[in-house]
């Protein structure tokens, strides 16, 4: 038994090892790949190509009005790229458009769409968009729970519609522009995803599931059509100042690894052609390299017990503002 187990020793050995070498050289890979991304354009501003002579003078934005979709937006046509703005709400599509042409002096474009209604709201888009070259797509629109929530105590609606979001219009956008950016051979897409894609996620299971989704079809989609000159991204933010975030007091407020949506996109925006996987913001790369060490098991154990910690905020903050409520009656 004993020269049984010596023969395999050594094999067994060799295994661990370079088993442990690959994952030690992705790391290092992946952490200056973010360190040249994010140092590059502040040390060496002359060596990066402009984003609207590498991929083109037009952008669309889906989830545009709000969060990181408005600011990166933002980020873009400060950079000369016009901007097409999608969103459902008119008043506010008008009100962000005006705002950036005023301040960036580029063109914009609105167009109204709920990608609630799955197919009919990409074919909007499209028919909107007409011959217009679009040459970067950022699909960011996303619906998140309201609060984090069992299974149960989410409305079938409200399910059918994070699916719809979250999965549908990043699935079809992609299949209504990418043959346009692969006949001109250039063109970049940037699929916006969450970090509750690196573990299954108890109380936002149906939302953590919709992007894991979201990195593996970014990653195969990388594959079929990443030689064709289009560079396709994937970002993986943690959390940030957000009113998705609204359930928690402790997320409305700026801190080192929760920034507000406008720091984020200035260095999300960075990143786009320089790494096709990231976080978008260099102290959520630091969460994901030290949350990848950790066992599948384990994330899902602390990402549930963030979740619970987080609903109570929100039942606290509701009885509160229900407290104050009837107080300012009582009062009149």
């Amino acid at each position: 038994m004993g020269t049984m187990w010596g023969i395999y020793t050594f094999p067994l050995a060799t295994f661990g090892f370079v088993v442990l070498f690959m994952f030690i050289l992705d790391s290092i890979w992946s952490l200056l790949q973010a360190c040249r991304a994010i140092l590059a354009p502040l040390f060496i501003p002359n060596e990066e190509t402009s984003l609207s002579k590498k991929y083109g003078p037009w952008a669309l934005i889906t989830g545009s009005t709000d969060g990181i979709g408005k600011a990166y937006a933002q980020e873009l046509a400060k950079r000369g790229i016009n901007v097409v703005l999608v969103s459902r709400n008119e008043k506010r599509l008008e009100n962000t458009a005006r705002e950036i042409e005023e301040k960036y002096f580029v063109k914009t474009k609105i167009i109204v769409a709920d990608f609630s209604l799955g197919k009919k709201a990409v074919d909007t888009v499209k028919d909107a968009v007409g011959i217009l070259p679009i040459n970067i797509l950022v699909n960011n629109v996303g619906k998140q729970y309201e609060y984090p929530m069992y299974l149960t105590e989410v409305a079938e609606k409200e399910i059918f519609d994070i699916i719809n979001i979250n999965i549908c219009a990043v699935t079809l956008m992609c299949r209504a522009f990418i043959n346009d950016m692969r006949d001109r051979g250039r063109g970049a897409i940037v699929n916006v995803s969450s970090g509750s894609e690196l573990q299954p996620l108890p109380l936002m299971t149906v939302y953590a599931a919709t992007k894991a989704y979201v990195k593996s079809f970014t990653a195969a989609l990388r594959y079929e059509y990443g030689g064709h000159g289009i560079t396709i991204q994937h970002l993986a933010p943690m959390f940030i100042n957000t009113k998705m975030n609204s359930f928690s007091k402790r997320l409305q407020k700026n801190n080192f690894f929760v920034p507000d949506a406008e720091e984020y996109a200035r260095y999300a925006v960075m990143t786009l052609g320089k790494i096709d996987e990231s976080s978008g913001y260099w102290t959520h790369g630091i969460q994901t390299f030290f949350t990848k060490f950790l066992p599948a098991w384990i994330r899902m154990y602390i990402g549930a017990h963030m979740n619970l910690s987080f609903r109570k905020d929100y039942f606290e903050e509701k009885a509160s503002t229900n407290n104050n409520s009837i107080k300012k009656i009582e009062v009149e």
